[in-house]
């Protein structure tokens, strides 16, 4: 497997892979910390692709000034192994000075959708998601790119920008992946003691709550939406951010649940800001 560094060697690669016939490459953006879920992107996009070339770049655009920039989890030589293990070609690992030249004065505001949700509740989030996520497709011109429904808001702006910008590549959204108890992966995970973990439970619980509710014929989002604000309120430790029911397209609120329609939480269990999910049947 190559470590590639430049946006120059990552598509010169990509080029030379799609140059034979028939090539395909798949990519799969990350910020590293990878984990079981991220394995699970891998393989998808190495089944669906000649080639994957995996990034791994912590970006400090979709950081808040008071988030966990300098501590979130940074584990290079592990992630390596692991994207080889699952069948990767390629780790493309860029510094900030690549990405963000000095100068650079473009940003990729995906006006509207990118301000709901977890946009609302993080300034500027989704703008840093956006333009990092334009700079790799553009820089790798893959076939597609893979991304975990866990992060359901950011499929739906990635999409839009895709869209918006006639960027030829396919967007790819895979099933989130938990843990035996129901814990959604998340590299955030590793901030948790053992005791919020387990007090983190509540999230997954409440989701399957919500999709029983559905499955028996309840459609009514205010009647869902408190059934999951009455599901959360006693949990100690949990301070909930937002609960939402929206069409996964826009993120905008919906009052009636229809197939495909985005249930969403974002809760701190602790100091440690989780975020699950699940499109409705």
């Amino acid at each position: 497997m190559e470590i590639l560094r430049t946006v120059v060697e990552l598509r010169h690669w990509s080029r030379k892979q799609r140059s034979w016939n028939a090539q395909t490459v798949g990519l799969v953006p990350t910020m590293g910390a990878l984990h079981r879920g991220h394995g699970s992107l891998i393989r998808a996009a190495h089944d669906a692709s000649s080639n994957v070339a995996v990034s791994i770049f912590v970006n400090p655009a979709q950081f808040g000034p008071n988030e966990d920039f300098a501590l979130y989890p940074r584990s290079f030589d592990a992630d390596c192994a692991l994207a080889e293990e699952e069948g990767a070609q390629v780790v493309f690992a860029p510094s900030v000075e690549e990405m963000y030249p000095e100068g650079a004065a473009t940003l990729v505001d995906v006006e509207g959708i990118g301000d709901r949700l977890d946009g609302q509740s993080r300034p500027g989030h989704f703008r840093g998601v956006s333009t990092v996520v334009a700079k790799l497709l553009i820089a790798c011109e893959a076939n597609r790119a893979f991304f975990g429904q866990k992060d359901a808001a950011q499929c739906s702006v990635v999409r839009r920008m895709v869209t918006d910008l006639r960027i030829g590549t396919e967007i790819v959204v895979c099933p989130i992946v938990r843990d035996s108890d129901g814990l959604a992966l998340s590299s955030r995970n590793i901030y948790l003691s053992a005791a919020e973990r387990n007090q983190a439970l509540v999230l997954s619980q409440c989701i399957r709550q919500v999709e029983l509710l559905v499955a028996a014929g309840e459609r009514r989002a205010s009647f869902l939406q408190e059934a999951a604000r009455q599901a959360l309120a006693g949990a100690p430790g949990v301070r909930v951010d937002y609960i939402a029911l929206v069409d996964w397209a826009t993120l905008l609120p919906i009052e009636v649940a229809v197939p495909g329609t985005l249930f969403a939480i974002a809760a701190w269990v602790g100091s440690t800001r989780l975020i699950d999910n699940a499109i409705l049947p």
